[in-house]
């Protein structure tokens, strides 16, 4: 329930977990790595490989285009082989994708490398949260909690271990990524039993018919117009930034701080205190504003407004999260699945775009665009707000009626 100290000691806390669910959640950790990983070595792959930024950028867009896709074929595989063996599956690959990518010749095979990397990690990622949210003590807040504790430690640590291995060698990161992983495979392997497999098979279909609900579908496009504006910082800002792998990397590891930080202690905080649209529409706009403000800074700005977006995108990754798993009635790796199906898009095409409309205008156009997007995020969910009231209702802070009746704050 929204409210509760998910770091209270008692049988809830987040911090109270079978060893399956801190086993699932270092993993995911290494997943989120591989994302921020390449952030610090752009400039040195693009140098490496004698690659512009626009076909660097490529190593997002397969990444992610891979990834939204296999959404369709998380929830079908896993509930058919059951939880673990995905999640294994997918950690096999992204070991043998993650390094064949640092044996790569050319930004074409490093680019289908990363598809194929893209194509594990979906696997995987999909399924460790409902693992999570299936095995974890204390329901499924305390999950959330955990999974996106999980998504800011990765995003934090994947760019400080781009930065020290890269220094050496802009392949050195992608070998460690793959010796990370396989480790997260023995932990796997090791702490996790097996899952069973749900009474009713998966189709491929049933996470774009969940999408009928006006509800989840209503999170998922706004997602989508968050997602452009934050792979836009994530992908494009480092050539903006064209600094050494060491600083790059010291700027996305304080970013990611800030993300882990705001997703799990300042997301429930202030959505106990405002409720939950109100939060993740004020941050829609305040990343939009912060986006403008990066695109037309000196450098200096740009430092900081790439540090202070990791607070807007860690609030606005756990309430998105939380309200796709709970908005609609379908089951939760299945909304899970539509949800993602739909948000991974713009990740996909933000990476590519950004440096074109770079090369069509100028540098700063690329945030603007950024910003429209986000700010486009929060009007739908300011106009599609009623067919979110049911997750709002269940996430926003209670008061008392004139009557002595409780009622849920709009």
């Amino acid at each position: 329930m929204q409210g509760e100290d998910p770091f209270d000691q008692g049988a809830g806390s987040i911090l109270r977990q079978p060893k399956a669910v801190w086993a699932t959640a270092g993993a995911s950790v290494v997943a989120f790595m591989g994302i921020g990983l390449v952030d610090p070595i752009l400039p040195s792959i693009a140098k490496g490989l004698e690659a512009t930024p626009s076909q660097v950028s490529l190593l997002f867009t397969s990444y992610f285009l891979i990834t939204a896709v296999a959404m369709l074929v998380t929830g079908f595989v896993s509930s058919r082989i059951g939880g673990r063996k995905t999640l294994l599956t997918g950690l096999a690959l992204v070991v043998v994708f993650a390094a064949l990518s640092g044996t790569s010749s050319s930004v074409a095979e490093l680019v289908g490398f990363r598809a194929g990397w893209g194509l594990g990690n979906a696997l995987f990622v999909s399924t460790a949260l409902a693992v999570i949210v299936g095995a974890a003590a204390g329901g499924s807040s305390a999950a959330i909690l955990l999974y996106e504790s999980a998504l800011g430690l990765g995003m934090a640590c994947g760019p400080l271990l781009g930065a020290l291995l890269g220094d050496a060698s802009w392949r050195y990161p992608f070998f460690g990524t793959a010796a990370l992983m396989a480790i997260g495979f023995i932990c796997i392997t090791a702490f996790l039993k097996e899952q069973p497999t749900p009474a009713r098979k998966t189709s491929l279909l049933d996470p774009i018919k969940a999408l009928g609900h006006g509800g989840l579908a209503s999170v998922a496009t706004s997602a989508f117009f968050y997602n452009y504006a934050f792979f836009t910082i994530l992908a494009f800002t480092p050539f903006v930034l064209n600094m050494t792998p060491y600083k790059s990397g010291a700027v996305f590891f304080a970013w990611g701080l800030l993300l882990a930080i705001f997703s799990v202690l300042g997301a429930p905080r202030l959505q106990k205190r405002f409720g939950s649209l109100k939060v993740l529409g004020a941050s829609l706009v305040l990343l939009a504003v912060d986006l403008v403000i990066l695109g037309y800074g000196n450098h200096t700005t740009a430092i900081v407004c790439t540090i202070v977006s990791g607070a807007f995108i860690g609030m606005n990754n756990t309430v998105y999260t939380e309200l796709a798993l709970g908005v609609s009635d379908a089951p939760r790796p299945v909304a899970s699945a539509g949800y993602n199906f739909v948000r991974w898009f713009a990740a996909a095409a933000a990476p590519y775009l950004a440096p074109k409309i770079e090369e069509w205008s100028n540098i700063h156009i690329p945030f603007v665009v950024a910003a429209i997007a986000a700010a486009v995020g929060a009007v739908v969910v300011w106009i599609r707000r009623t067919a979110l009231t049911h997750e709002a209702a269940e996430l926003e802070p209670k008061h008392a009626g004139e009557d002595g009746v409780t009622v849920f704050a709009n």
